[in-house]
């Protein structure tokens, strides 16, 4: 089965690489089920990203934690669950399947939120929004230089709506996942980039240079 696919492929990267990918996924909640499935084996949440040729994919990038604690969670998790990859159980998911087992449910959601968090982030980050107005000025040049003087204007007026209304929705979304984030305890920085991220009570972000760039 395609989810049994997907927890090989993952426990191969554990077995060999500090920083592994997650997906792609079309959904939120499944790549965010795979992370959880994850973070059993001694990995933390680095970030989420877009990725495909229209970007409609989501992929999940973690690194290996280094504290004693993770090592020892890693293997009680490899004790615990012999056959995870080969048809066997996983942690915290229904058997043959990347569907949260009931305790395991708000651990997803909260991942699912962050994701959901950092893709919204990287959205609205200033680069791609003036690449977005440069779209929308180079639409109006084009009609003006066509003659089409009343489209130009009015289409003009419709993208900026649509740009601008797009910025405010994502910004009432990203408020709501923030409250709910902090409710639950995690805490807000600035990574080395200058964007928000949360992270879980005692999560560091990594030393190092960003794992998740390039």
């Amino acid at each position: 089965m395609l989810e049994n696919r997907q927890i090989s492929g993952m426990l191969k990267q554990v077995a060999s690489q500090d920083v592994i990918e997650l997906g792609p996924e079309m959904a939120a909640g499944r790549v965010a089920a795979l992370a959880h499935v994850a973070e059993h084996y001694g990995f933390e949440y680095a970030d989420s990203h877009r990725t495909g040729q229209d970007k409609q994919l989501i992929a999940v990038r973690m690194y290996r934690d280094p504290r004693p604690e993770a090592r020892a969670r890693e293997a009680a998790t490899i004790a615990a669950y012999p056959e995870a990859g080969r048809g066997g159980a996983v942690p915290g998911m229904r058997p043959g399947t990347l569907k949260p087992l009931p305790e395991a449910q708000e651990a997803v959601t909260h991942l699912k939120d962050r994701v959901a968090f950092d893709l919204m982030a990287n959205s609205a980050d200033k680069r791609r929004m003036g690449f977005a107005w440069i779209c929308v000025g180079a639409v109006v040049l084009t009609l003006v230089v066509c003659g089409m003087y009343l489209a130009a204007v009015a289409g003009g007026a419709a993208l900026a709506a649509l740009l601008i209304g797009g910025v405010r929705i994502g910004e009432v979304r990203r408020q709501r996942i923030t409250q709910r984030l902090r409710a639950a305890g995690f805490v807000a920085v600035q990574d080395e980039g200058g964007r928000q991220r949360f992270l879980r009570p005692g999560q560091q972000l990594p030393g190092h240079a960003n794992p998740f760039a390039g």
